[in-house]
């Protein structure tokens, strides 16, 4: 076993999962096991009182972290004329349209996000099947359909995160890297989790949040204690 797996032991050897931490000490302990060699993504996974078979019961949509994610975003615009130059001036990593698509098609997919102004959307739902599975379709729900978009590109660069609750009523969703102060992640998370609370569905009965869990990439989940959403009204 190599001293990075052993290492990696000894911090799940060491850890109660069933402990229940104040959001400053969860994620001062996430940080503590992030011990692998390369800045790892600080991840939450949110628990919601919500049945997403049901289509009123979906929650889904997009949120500007205030202190970004750490990486750089590589952004896919589909987009042509006037827009196709905006978006370069804003920063969009890739611009094009049909030709895009055929790249796409050609199996590339060398891109963290991707938006498109709505005369588009019929090209782009060509390979609708490709960028789907990999949470990289454009949506209106999620502010990447639009011809607003320098803006929109801009957000995505400075870090915008999509979050969709999946089947078993969790919202997973990346809030920053390790190396972030206590205090970065800490604002991270209160920001998605009032957009969350603010996209609460009307059909949602009972408790909203239930848990919420910290993890890095390769460290331990840290479950964060109910009180805290209390104490922030969220």
């Amino acid at each position: 076993m190599g001293k990075q797996s052993k290492r990696l032991k000894n911090a799940y050897e060491k850890f109660d999962n069933l402990e229940l931490f104040s959001v400053t000490d969860a994620v001062a302990k996430v940080k503590e096991n992030a011990v692998a060699k390369f800045d790892e993504t600080v991840d939450v996974a949110i628990k919601l009182g919500v049945n997403p078979r049901h289509a009123d019961q979906m929650v889904r949509g997009a949120v500007v972290l205030p202190n970004g994610l750490g990486k750089t975003v590589r952004v896919l615009v589909f987009a042509s004329g006037e827009k196709e130059k905006e978006a370069l001036d804003a920063g969009a990593d890739f611009v094009g349209g049909e030709d895009m698509v055929e790249k796409i098609k050609g199996g590339w997919t060398d891109f963290d996000a991707c938006i498109a102004i709505p005369p588009m959307m019929a090209q782009v739902g060509k390979v609708g099947k490709i960028l789907g599975p990999r949470g990289l379709m454009p949506n209106p729900k999620t502010g990447t359909v639009t011809m607003d978009v320098a803006n929109t590109v801009r957000e995505v660069k400075a870090g915008k995160v999509q979050y969709r609750v999946e089947k078993a009523g969790i919202v997973h969703a990346p809030i920053g890297k390790a190396s972030f102060e206590v205090t970065k992640l800490e604002e991270n998370l209160d920001a998605l989790l009032r957009e969350i609370v603010r996209v609460k569905p009307a059909a949602a009965k009972g408790t909203y949040l239930n848990s919420i869990t910290l993890s890095s990439t390769m460290g331990p989940g840290v479950k964060i204690d109910p009180a805290y959403l209390k104490d922030k009204k969220v």
